[in-house]
């Protein structure tokens, strides 16, 4: 009976250590992937800030298809689809409206499997970048999927804007409640003593100067943004042209709104046979004309049927021009001189919810009510001290 139980035990722990073997191995065997590189370094990336007074440059997101030995796969389509970071109602972005949306969605075939864009990220947070890279020639290699992280930090100087604020905040606070919490005794007919009229008349003129501001700046805004589309008399170039050969036509959605996605297409074709071609250079460019700012841009090939499709998120809300550019590829017997077909796309702003201006006065109530508890607790221990002495 001895030898049997001794036999048992280490038939188990045989068991066990197979099975940890295998899993430990197999958690370790290569697999195919997809390699991230940005530039600038992910720790440099800052959001898009439409009032830097250095023009932004977009992120240049580099993906690498590789296979179990590290060798880039050749002949690959990759399909992108970029998500922002998920939705906060307590920690709102400078576009809430772009949170926990796409931003971007595309298929790129890639002969060296390799895609290389470069896109604005508008908010701070967690993107995600699922990627699907399959073959162009079938059986060459198995096809899957891959979901990348990318991190974005905040600007740090939204952190010292927001220390200021709150500071002159708690001060007005602090102020308020020395002013209450000192308060003296009414006089005969008086509803509230002096110190505490003048104070609220002094936030009540302060309120009505913060709205004027407010009104003043939102009308200047909106003057400013009618000029700009009334004046701009800048010519581009038409969304279809034929030449030397190509026929080049640039077509989707003219009209988009923040949070959503625009359907953008490009056809390329051989004027004589009216048959696709795909052995040209393709340079995709999504421009923000208000303020000159390239905040999409892509270089590639287009598909076996000469095609370029791809879906945009325009999270400024100004209007945007399309512009892309065919150039001959390196050692292609067809040669011509650069072919440019444009199109612009109006945008539709979207407003904040009010529930997310309603936090952000809950806040800077909640300060100025902090700063007033203190004051108060001041004066209430300050009291019994005067009196005593």
């Amino acid at each position: 009976m001895k030898k049997y139980r001794i036999f048992g035990v280490i038939s188990t722990v045989c068991i066990v250590l197979s099975v940890l073997y295998s899993f430990v191995g197999s958690s370790q065997i290569p697999t195919s992937r997809v390699l991230l590189s940005t530039n600038p370094p992910l720790e440099r990336i800052l959001p898009f800030e439409a009032e830097a007074e250095k023009p932004q440059s977009p992120v240049t997101l580099t993906l690498q298809a590789v296979d179990a030995a590290g060798k880039s796969l050749t002949n690959a389509k990759i399909n992108l689809q970029i998500l922002t970071p998920p939705r906060n109602p307590w920690l709102t972005t400078d576009f809430p409206i772009v949170e926990g949306t796409k931003l971007l969605q595309m298929n790129a075939n890639a002969p060296d499997g390799k895609l290389e864009i470069q896109q604005m990220l508008p908010i701070r947070g967690n993107y995600q970048l699922l990627v699907k890279v399959s073959p162009l020639v079938a059986n060459t290699f198995t096809a899957y999927e891959q979901t990348l992280n990318l991190n974005v930090h905040e600007n740090p100087i939204k952190y010292k804007y927001f220390v200021v604020i709150a500071a002159i905040l708690l001060s007005l606070g602090l102020l308020g409640g020395w002013v209450i919490g000192g308060q003296e005794e009414l006089q005969q007919g008086e509803i509230a003593p002096q110190s505490v009229r003048l104070l609220l008349s002094a936030l009540t003129v302060v309120a009505i100067v913060t709205l004027l501001v407010i009104n003043i700046s939102a009308e200047v805004a909106e003057a400013h943004g009618s000029e700009h589309h009334s004046t701009s008399t800048e010519t581009i170039a038409p969304s279809s042209q034929k030449s030397q050969g190509l026929e080049i036509n640039l077509g989707g959605d003219k009209n988009a709104t923040v949070g959503k996605l625009a359907n953008l297409a490009l056809q390329v074709k051989d004027t004589a046979t009216g048959q696709p071609i795909t052995d040209v250079a393709l340079q995709v460019k999504a421009i923000a004309t208000e303020h000159n700012l390239t905040v999409f841009d892509y270089k590639g090939i287009p598909d076996e049927q000469g095609k370029l499709t791809w879906l945009e998120q325009f999270f400024d809300g100004s209007p945007h021009k399309i512009e892309v550019e065919a150039t001959p590829l390196r050692g292609s017997s067809r040669q011509f001189t650069p072919v440019k077909v444009a199109q612009e796309v109006e945008v539709e702003a979207i407003a904040p919810p009010i529930y997310i201006r309603l936090i952000g006065l809950f806040y800077f109530t909640a300060f100025v009510g902090i700063g007033m508890a203190i004051g108060l607790l001041i004066q209430h221990r300050r009291k019994p001290q005067a009196r005593t002495n």
